[in-house]
């Protein structure tokens, strides 16, 4: 995406609403939004934490039980710090499990876990700079892809399909216009429309973000 100028630091947004709306487990609606922003995240990161596509989906599964189970645990507890970071660590202590399942080793249970470290994080899988660089990647693209998930339901098909095509794909903007049947101009403004409106979905995104000190 390279004719679109990303936010130097890009975080997915939370917002307090949509946790407090987590506490309730029959609200499948936000139940179902919370999944669809942070599914793609916790499986990206499990799969290069090195575990198989199987077992990135068990921790997907896990880590969004961890969630429900300690939601109001978190939005209590400021010492738990910003949402990005308990996510991170929670996805990282079932990576953990899947990780022990292979040695046949018993699983840590989260309670335990936060219970090891002073600082939330259990003794066995400090923090690396690669882990939380990985995280941050994941973190970043993930946003992205809200974004344009968001942006694509809210303007004409037509007009994606060249914003895709353009800046997504990084067609020649004469192969675009050929292809689907418009002028070089058309191809260009809604370029410029699009990333505008791409720029300005990461700021309202971003402007959400959740972060307890």
């Amino acid at each position: 995406m390279n004719n679109v100028t990303l936010p130097s630091e890009v975080l997915l947004p939370t917002r307090y609403s949509l946790l407090s709306r987590l506490e309730d487990w029959d609200d499948q609606e936000s139940w179902k939004e919370f999944f669809d922003t942070y599914w793609r995240l916790i499986y990206s990161f499990a799969v290069k934490s090195g575990l198989t596509g199987a077992e990135a989906e068990d921790v997907v599964q896990e880590t969004i039980i961890s969630v429900a189970k300690d939601i109001q645990k978190f939005k209590r507890d400021r010492n738990l710090g910003s949402f990005k970071g308990w996510l991170r660590n929670l996805t990282r202590w079932r990576v953990a499990d899947q990780l022990r399942k292979r040695q046949q080793l018993p699983t840590v249970p989260l309670e335990i876990a936060e219970q090891e470290s002073s600082e939330g994080l259990p003794v066995e899988m400090p923090v690396s700079a690669e882990s939380e660089l990985v995280w941050d990647d994941e973190w970043r693209a993930n946003l992205l892809k809200v974004a344009l998930d968001n942006l694509k339901r809210t303007v004409k098909e037509e007009h994606f399909q060249m914003f895709d095509l353009y800046v997504l794909k990084q067609w020649p903007a004469d192969k675009v216009a050929t292809t689907l049947g418009v002028t070089l101009s058309r191809v260009y403004l809604v370029k410029f429309r699009l990333a505008a409106l791409l720029k300005k979905e990461i700021q309202r995104l971003e402007s959400r973000e959740l972060q307890i000190k």
